[in-house]
C-alpha cells in the first residue's frame, strides 16, 4: 500500500491571500474618482449651459402727459351682429365657422328650399294657365268683333232689329272686359311667383358685412326661426359676426370724475393678456347717461391704431391723460419695465445684455408710470435689461436672447 501525501506542511502565502482585497480596494477607488469626475464635468456644464432671456430696450425719458384718471372695462366692436333668417326652415349646409373671415354678401348657410320651390312652380303654373285663357279670349273677342260688324251692317240696310246689333256689342264688351279681368291675374300670378322666389333667395344666409365669425349658434340639421318658438329646440341665429375693424374701449368712469374725460381726450390703454404693451387712444364719445345701480357713466375710446392682437371682449385697463405733458424729464432718467428691476438684498438691480453675456448694474429708481419705472441713474438710453426668461442669473454669465 503506498504511502499516503503529507499535507499538513502546506501553508498559503499572506502576501498571496492579500493580493485581491488590495486590488478591489484600487477599483473602489477608481470608481469614485470617476464619479466625482463625472459629477465636476456634469456640474460645469449646467453652469455653462446658456439660458435663454427676454430683453427690452432702455427707452429716455421724454416727459408724459399727467394721469387724471384710471379706469378697467372691455374691448367690444361697434358693429356685431348675431346673424339670422327671414324665415322657419332646416339648415342643410352650415358654411360659417368660428375664425372665419367673411366678406359682405357672402353665403353663411343654407337652409332646405323644398316648400318654397313647390309654391314656386305652383305660382308659375298659374300663371302660365292665366295667360293661356287670355289667349284663347283674344281669339274669342276677335270673332266677336267681327260679329259685331257684321250685325251693324245688316242694321243699316234695315235687316235686322236694334237689339241683335246691342246683344253683338255686348259680347264685345264681354269679351275685353274679361281679357282685362285675366290680365290682371297675370299680373297677381307673378307677383306670387316673386314672392316664391323670395322665399327661395331667405334660404341662404348671407354676411351682412366685412368681418370674423366669432360664433357658429346653429348646426346642420337643426331648425331656426327669427322668432324663438320655445322649448329650446329651435335655433333664432345662425352665427355671430364681428366688424374687427370697429373695435373699440367701453369703460365706465365713476360719476364723480366724469367731470375729467371729454371726446377727443388722449388715453393709453394696457390689455390684460399683454401688461407691458400701452396701446395709444382717444375718448371718441361720453355716453350721455348715467347707471343708477353703479352711479357710473360709459365711456368709449377708440385706437389709434388697430393690431392683431386686440381681440373682443378682452379686459382692458385705461388711463386718461391730461392735454399737457409733465415737466421736462433729466437728461439721465429713462424708462424701462418694471419687470426688469430684481431686488438684492433690498437694492435694486437690472441685468443688462450685451454681446452675449449679462452684467448686473445697480440703479436708482425714481416714480412709477404704470407698467413702467423712471430710472434715475445707472442706464443709459439704447441699453438692453433683461425683462423675463431665467430666473437665476449671475454677473457675467452667458445668455441667448429668446426671439
Amino acid at each position: 500500500m503506498p504511502d499516503r501525501p503529507d499535507l499538513s506542511a502546506l501553508r498559503i502565502d499572506e502576501r498571496a491571500r492579500r493580493g485581491p482585497r488590495r486590488g478591489r480596494g484600487r477599483a473602489l477607488i477608481a470608481i469614485a474618482i470617476a464619479v466625482v469626475l463625472l459629477a465636476g464635468a456634469a456640474y460645469a456644464y449646467l453652469r455653462e449651459r446658456t439660458p435663454e432671456v427676454q430683453t427690452a430696450v432702455v427707452r429716455a425719458d421724454k416727459g408724459e402727459r399727467q394721469a387724471l384718471l384710471n379706469a378697467s372695462g372691455y374691448v367690444t366692436p361697434r358693429r356685431r351682429a348675431t346673424v339670422a333668417a327671414k324665415i322657419t326652415a332646416r339648415v342643410n349646409e352650415m358654411l360659417a365657422d368660428e375664425g372665419m373671415r367673411v366678406e359682405a354678401g357672402q353665403v353663411l348657410a343654407r337652409l332646405d328650399d323644398s316648400d318654397a320651390k313647390v309654391r314656386l312652380a305652383a305660382a308659375v303654373a298659374d300663371r302660365d294657365a292665366m295667360a293661356a285663357t287670355l289667349g284663347d279670349l283674344r281669339v274669342n273677342l276677335g270673332n266677336a268683333e267681327r260679329e259685331l260688324k257684321r250685325q251693324d251692317e245688316l242694321f243699316k240696310r234695315g235687316l235686322i232689329a236694334e237689339q241683335q246689333v246691342d246683344t253683338a256689342r255686348t259680347t264685345v264688351d264681354s269679351f275685353r272686359a274679361r281679357i282685362a279681368l285675366v290680365r290682371e291675374q297675370v299680373v297677381a300670378s307673378d307677383a306670387k311667383i316673386k314672392m316664391a322666389q323670395q322665399d327661395i333667395d331667405n334660404c341662404i344666409v348671407r354676411a351682412p358685412f366685412d368681418g370674423i365669425v366669432v360664433s357658429k349658434d346653429a348646426q346642420r340639421g337643426e331648425m331656426v326661426s327669427p322668432i324663438s318658438a320655445g322649448g329650446g329646440f329651435t335655433r333664432t341665429g345662425i352665427a355671430t359676426l364681428v366688424d374687427m375693424s370697429s373695435l373699440e374701449i367701453e369703460v365706465d368712469v365713476n360719476e364723480s370724475y366724469i367731470a375729467r374725460v371729454r371726446e377727443g381726450q388722449p388715453l393709453t390703454a394696457v390689455l390684460d393678456a399683454y401688461p407691458d404693451w400701452r396701446i395709444p387712444a382717444k375718448v371718441r364719445t361720453v355716453i350721455p347717461t348715467a347707471d343708477r345701480q353703479k352711479a357710473t357713466v360709459k365711456v368709449r375710446a377708440t385706437f389709434e391704431k388697430l393690431d392683431p392682437r386686440i381681440l373682443p371682449d378682452m379686459g382692458v385697463k385705461v388711463t386718461f391723460l391730461g392735454d399737457a405733458p409733465t415737466k421736462a424729464a433729466a437728461a439721465s432718467r429713462v424708462l424701462i419695465p418694471k419687470t426688469a428691476i430684481r431686488d438684492d438684498g433690498g437694492k435694486p438691480i437690472v441685468f443688462v445684455y450685451r454681446d452675449g453675456r449679462i452684467e448686473r448694474r445697480a440703479v436708482g429708481l425714481g416714480e412709477a408710470r404704470a407698467t413702467d419705472q423712471e430710472i434715475t441713474a445707472g442706464l443709459a438710453d439704447g441699453e438692453q435689461v433683461v425683462v423675463g426668461g431665467a430666473k437665476e442669473l449671475r454677473d457675467g454669465q452667458r445668455v441667448a436672447v429668446k426671439k
